[in-house]
């Protein structure tokens, strides 16, 4: 098989393509076939060295293909399947050895390049606006990076539910189509002071019941200055970089605000949590209620343009690495 490999931490040059063995299935364990893998922030994280990642390793942690076949104690697929999966590191490889416990079954209306790179992104929106901060009709929000992987789905998600959502983008072209899939209002990227009042300007002084924040060090101040009393900001990333230990008497003296720091794994702790939340994707884009943007899509041998141009800003909606 094909992958890429990481033996030092460091920027997108870092990772490497070449051939190696073909894996086999252990105890509870599928291989399948790539059809895609999803390129996600957690990626470029565990390549800097912000996560830990035991070197030398196979990056990578989402993605879908066909089951080439299981290992002992296998029950819930069989080869020729259509499967999707999150967490599982060692991705980006043509072949990927995936536990039982960490995949989905892709259903036959979804397509398996798509199913690929919505898992992640889509039942982080999922429980971003069903869990972090359980949105409601009537309520203002702000959502961060709208026209990102998970903002565009965020956004969706939030409309459905009547919110009134005010994003920030960063161009033109990502303005229009964060407005597409429905942001009520672009602000675009600006400091923190000036983005702030901007907020508050357009919410009559009060802010917003909630921040949905997946850039970090570059808008966290911002993100809580654009609460209004009682507000919550739920920072689910750290684009731009980590963000500094935090004095809690800010979030008194904001006026009794609410912050969280949610991960994906604590949302799909089941079997039956996650077929749950990725059924509940998959039944959007089914029936078109929805919309999953496909960005880009690089060959596997090329992950460190993917990487480069995550980071850079230069893409809007999802990004795929195909074999």
């Amino acid at each position: 098989m094909h992958a890429i490999e990481i033996r030092r931490t460091g920027g997108p040059e870092v990772q490497t393509y070449g051939e190696k063995p073909d894996p086999e299935p252990g105890e509870g364990q599928i291989l399948v076939e790539l059809a895609a893998a999803g390129v996600n922030f957690i990626d470029l994280y565990r390549r800097e060295g912000r996560y830990p990642l035991p070197l030398p390793a196979v990056p990578g942690e989402e993605g879908s293909g066909v089951v080439l076949a299981t290992g002992p104690g296998v029950s819930r697929f069989a080869p020729g399947d259509r499967v999707a999966w999150t967490t599982v590191l060692g991705s980006y490889a043509s072949r990927v050895v995936v536990p039982e416990d960490k995949a989905i079954a892709v259903p036959d209306t979804i397509d398996l390049r798509t199913a690929g790179g919505v898992l992640v992104q889509g039942m982080t929106a999922h429980y971003l606006v069903n869990d972090s901060y359980p949105a409601r009709a009537g309520d203002t929000v702000l959502v961060h990076a709208a026209a990102g992987g998970v903002g565009l789905l965020l956004t969706q998600l939030l409309k459905r539910r009547g919110v009134r959502v005010i994003g920030t983008v960063s161009t033109a072209e990502k303005e229009k189509l964060a407005r597409e899939h429905g942001a009520d209002e672009i602000i675009r990227s600006t400091g923190t002071g000036e983005l702030a009042a901007e907020v508050r300007r357009r919410t009559g002084g009060e802010g917003v019941h909630a921040v949905y924040d997946g850039i970090g060090a570059a808008t966290f101040d911002a993100s809580l200055d654009a609460l209004r009393t009682r507000g919550t900001l739920v920072l689910f990333g750290g684009a731009s970089g980590a963000v500094p230990p935090v004095d809690v008497m800010r979030l008194l003296w904001g006026g009794s605000l609410t912050l969280t720091r949610p991960y994906l794994e604590h949302f799909r702790a089941t079997t039956e949590e996650f077929e749950w939340r990725a059924g509940e994707v998959f039944a959007g884009i089914a029936d078109g209620t929805l919309r999953v943007t496909i960005g880009g899509t690089y060959p596997l041998a090329e992950a460190h343009r993917a990487h480069a141009d995550l980071a850079a800003r230069r893409t809007t909606g999802k990004l795929l690495l195909v074999p």
